[in-house]
Protein backbone atom coordinates (compact mmCIF):
# COMPACT_ATOMS: atom_id res chain seq x y z
CA UNK A 1 0.00 0.00 0.00
CA UNK A 2 2.84 2.41 1.06
CA UNK A 3 4.48 2.03 -2.29
CA UNK A 4 0.93 2.45 -4.01
CA UNK A 5 0.84 5.71 -2.56
CA UNK A 6 4.46 6.97 -3.09
CA UNK A 7 4.01 6.02 -6.70
CA UNK A 8 0.20 7.27 -7.30
CA UNK A 9 0.45 9.70 -5.38
CA UNK A 10 3.34 11.46 -3.09
CA UNK A 11 5.41 11.52 -6.54
CA UNK A 12 3.20 13.98 -8.32
CA UNK A 13 3.82 16.38 -5.60
CA UNK A 14 7.52 16.69 -6.27
CA UNK A 15 9.10 20.15 -4.37
CA UNK A 16 5.61 20.57 -2.39
CA UNK A 17 5.88 17.32 -0.83
CA UNK A 18 9.75 17.88 -0.10
CA UNK A 19 8.78 21.29 1.41
CA UNK A 20 6.06 20.16 3.62
CA UNK A 21 8.47 17.07 5.02
CA UNK A 22 11.02 19.79 5.83
CA UNK A 23 8.56 21.25 8.16
CA UNK A 24 6.89 18.38 9.75
CA UNK A 25 8.34 16.94 13.57
CA UNK A 26 8.08 13.75 15.23
CA UNK A 27 5.14 12.12 16.16
CA UNK A 28 4.66 12.15 20.09
CA UNK A 29 6.04 9.49 22.19
CA UNK A 30 2.92 8.70 23.96
CA UNK A 31 -0.54 8.41 22.34
CA UNK A 32 -3.10 10.79 22.38
CA UNK A 33 -5.90 10.74 24.23
CA UNK A 34 -8.98 8.91 22.92
CA UNK A 35 -11.63 11.22 25.04
CA UNK A 36 -12.03 14.98 25.54
CA UNK A 37 -12.10 16.18 29.41
CA UNK A 38 -14.17 18.12 31.20
CA UNK A 39 -15.41 19.69 34.40
CA UNK A 40 -19.34 20.15 34.99
CA UNK A 41 -21.42 21.50 38.36
CA UNK A 42 -24.50 18.36 38.93
CA UNK A 43 -27.39 20.86 38.93
CA UNK A 44 -30.39 20.72 41.73
CA UNK A 45 -32.25 17.88 39.56
CA UNK A 46 -29.30 15.84 39.55
CA UNK A 47 -28.18 16.31 36.38
CA UNK A 48 -25.08 17.47 34.23
CA UNK A 49 -25.07 18.98 30.91
CA UNK A 50 -22.28 17.53 28.52
CA UNK A 51 -22.29 19.00 24.52
CA UNK A 52 -25.85 20.49 24.83
CA UNK A 53 -27.05 16.95 25.87
CA UNK A 54 -28.39 16.20 29.86
CA UNK A 55 -27.44 13.30 31.57
CA UNK A 56 -29.04 12.22 35.04
CA UNK A 57 -25.98 11.06 38.08
CA UNK A 58 -26.38 10.10 41.70
CA UNK A 59 -28.50 12.27 43.90
CA UNK A 60 -25.47 12.38 46.32
CA UNK A 61 -23.57 14.29 43.83
CA UNK A 62 -25.98 17.97 43.41
CA UNK A 63 -23.76 21.07 43.98
CA UNK A 64 -20.49 19.11 43.44
CA UNK A 65 -17.48 19.83 40.60
CA UNK A 66 -17.52 16.72 38.50
CA UNK A 67 -14.97 15.50 35.77
CA UNK A 68 -16.38 13.86 32.96
CA UNK A 69 -14.41 11.86 30.83
CA UNK A 70 -15.86 12.48 26.83
CA UNK A 71 -15.24 9.06 24.62
CA UNK A 72 -16.72 7.85 21.20
CA UNK A 73 -19.91 6.04 22.94
CA UNK A 74 -19.90 6.78 26.72
CA UNK A 75 -19.30 9.13 28.86
CA UNK A 76 -17.29 8.86 32.48
CA UNK A 77 -17.96 10.69 35.67
CA UNK A 78 -14.92 10.83 38.06
CA UNK A 79 -16.20 12.54 41.84
CA UNK A 80 -12.90 12.73 44.23
CA UNK A 81 -11.20 10.57 41.85
CA UNK A 82 -13.12 8.00 41.53
CA UNK A 83 -15.60 7.26 38.60
CA UNK A 84 -18.78 7.07 40.13
CA UNK A 85 -21.25 6.74 37.01
CA UNK A 86 -20.34 5.42 33.13
CA UNK A 87 -23.22 6.47 30.64
CA UNK A 88 -24.04 5.69 27.35
CA UNK A 89 -23.39 8.70 25.36
CA UNK A 90 -26.43 10.33 23.70
CA UNK A 91 -26.57 10.39 19.83
CA UNK A 92 -28.66 11.69 17.19
CA UNK A 93 -32.18 13.94 18.75
CA UNK A 94 -32.36 13.01 21.45
CA UNK A 95 -31.93 15.35 24.01
CA UNK A 96 -31.38 13.52 27.41
CA UNK A 97 -30.54 10.38 29.47
CA UNK A 98 -32.44 10.30 32.36
CA UNK A 99 -31.94 7.15 34.84
CA UNK A 100 -34.47 7.12 37.70
CA UNK A 101 -32.61 5.79 40.18
CA UNK A 102 -30.66 8.38 39.82
CA UNK A 103 -33.59 11.38 40.60
CA UNK A 104 -36.42 9.08 42.51
CA UNK A 105 -35.15 10.94 46.02
CA UNK A 106 -35.65 14.05 45.53
CA UNK A 107 -39.43 13.11 43.65
CA UNK A 108 -40.11 10.84 46.78
CA UNK A 109 -39.97 14.31 48.55
CA UNK A 110 -41.80 16.38 46.19
CA UNK A 111 -44.22 14.01 44.25
CA UNK A 112 -46.10 17.08 43.10
CA UNK A 113 -43.22 17.97 40.95
CA UNK A 114 -43.48 14.83 38.65
CA UNK A 115 -46.23 16.28 36.44
CA UNK A 116 -44.08 19.16 35.77
CA UNK A 117 -40.85 17.33 35.31
CA UNK A 118 -38.95 18.32 32.18
CA UNK A 119 -37.87 15.10 31.42
CA UNK A 120 -41.32 12.75 32.70
CA UNK A 121 -41.13 10.65 29.71
CA UNK A 122 -37.60 9.65 30.74
CA UNK A 123 -38.96 8.23 34.09
CA UNK A 124 -41.11 5.32 32.49
CA UNK A 125 -38.57 2.07 32.56
CA UNK A 126 -40.87 0.20 30.29
CA UNK A 127 -43.86 0.25 28.55
CA UNK A 128 -45.94 -1.44 31.51
CA UNK A 129 -44.67 1.77 33.91
CA UNK A 130 -46.34 3.89 31.14
CA UNK A 131 -49.78 2.05 31.05
CA UNK A 132 -49.73 2.07 34.90
CA UNK A 133 -49.33 5.63 34.96
CA UNK A 134 -51.71 6.25 32.61
CA UNK A 135 -54.47 3.64 34.28
CA UNK A 136 -53.90 5.07 37.71
CA UNK A 137 -54.87 8.65 36.73
CA UNK A 138 -57.92 6.93 35.33
CA UNK A 139 -58.65 5.87 38.68
CA UNK A 140 -57.18 8.47 41.14
CA UNK A 141 -57.07 11.76 39.06
CA UNK A 142 -54.42 14.25 40.25
CA UNK A 143 -53.34 11.76 43.15
CA UNK A 144 -52.15 9.39 40.28
CA UNK A 145 -48.41 11.18 40.00
CA UNK A 146 -47.78 10.92 44.18
CA UNK A 147 -49.00 6.95 43.48
CA UNK A 148 -46.63 6.28 40.57
CA UNK A 149 -44.10 7.93 42.25
CA UNK A 150 -44.11 5.44 45.36
CA UNK A 151 -44.33 2.39 42.32
CA UNK A 152 -41.15 4.08 40.86
CA UNK A 153 -39.24 4.20 44.81
CA UNK A 154 -40.64 0.47 44.95
CA UNK A 155 -38.50 -0.59 41.76
CA UNK A 156 -35.71 1.07 42.84
CA UNK A 157 -35.66 -0.44 46.39
CA UNK A 158 -37.24 -3.97 45.16
CA UNK A 159 -35.64 -4.23 41.64
CA UNK A 160 -37.45 -3.32 38.52
CA UNK A 161 -38.52 -6.64 37.54
CA UNK A 162 -40.95 -7.61 40.52
CA UNK A 163 -41.93 -4.23 40.29
CA UNK A 164 -42.89 -4.71 36.40
CA UNK A 165 -44.51 -8.31 36.54
CA UNK A 166 -46.47 -7.37 39.37
CA UNK A 167 -48.26 -4.13 37.46
CA UNK A 168 -48.61 -6.23 34.59
CA UNK A 169 -50.74 -8.68 36.87
CA UNK A 170 -52.73 -5.97 38.13
CA UNK A 171 -53.40 -4.31 34.74
CA UNK A 172 -54.14 -7.85 33.70
CA UNK A 173 -57.10 -8.35 36.06
CA UNK A 174 -58.29 -4.64 35.29
CA UNK A 175 -59.04 -4.02 39.04
CA UNK A 176 -58.61 -0.47 41.07
CA UNK A 177 -55.15 -0.30 42.43
CA UNK A 178 -52.76 2.24 44.03
CA UNK A 179 -49.28 2.13 45.12
CA UNK A 180 -50.42 0.05 48.17
CA UNK A 181 -51.58 -2.67 46.23
CA UNK A 182 -48.31 -2.61 44.35
CA UNK A 183 -46.42 -3.04 47.81
CA UNK A 184 -48.02 -5.93 49.49
CA UNK A 185 -47.47 -7.85 46.39
CA UNK A 186 -43.72 -7.06 46.17
CA UNK A 187 -43.66 -6.98 49.65
CA UNK A 188 -46.22 -9.19 51.51
CA UNK A 189 -46.49 -9.09 54.96
CA UNK A 190 -45.17 -11.61 57.28
CA UNK A 191 -47.19 -13.18 59.45
CA UNK A 192 -46.94 -12.75 63.10
CA UNK A 193 -45.50 -14.74 65.34
CA UNK A 194 -47.59 -15.59 68.60
CA UNK A 195 -45.64 -15.61 71.61
CA UNK A 196 -45.87 -18.50 73.97
CA UNK A 197 -44.74 -18.50 77.16
CA UNK A 198 -44.13 -22.08 79.05
CA UNK A 199 -43.30 -22.10 82.70
CA UNK A 200 -41.17 -24.10 84.60
CA UNK A 201 -42.47 -27.79 84.86
CA UNK A 202 -43.66 -28.56 88.52
CA UNK A 203 -41.31 -31.36 89.43
CA UNK A 204 -43.90 -32.59 92.86
CA UNK A 205 -46.46 -33.61 90.10
CA UNK A 206 -44.04 -35.92 88.63
CA UNK A 207 -42.46 -37.26 92.40
CA UNK A 208 -46.80 -37.96 93.09
CA UNK A 209 -46.88 -39.76 89.65
CA UNK A 210 -43.43 -41.77 90.72
CA UNK A 211 -45.61 -42.12 94.30
CA UNK A 212 -48.33 -44.01 92.90
CA UNK A 213 -46.63 -46.44 90.26
CA UNK A 214 -45.06 -47.32 93.64
CA UNK A 215 -47.75 -48.11 95.45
Amino acid sequence: MREVIEREHNALLGEKLAEERRHLHALPAMALPAYTSMTVKVRRWSTIRVLNHTYSVPARLIGEQVRVLLRHDHLEVYFAGKMVERLPRIRGQRAARIDYHHVIWSLVKKPGAFARYRWREELFPSLIFRRACDVLRSFHGERADAEYVRILYMATTSGEAVVERTLRELLDSADRFDADHVRRAVRPERPSVPSVAIGAPDLRVYDALLEEAVS
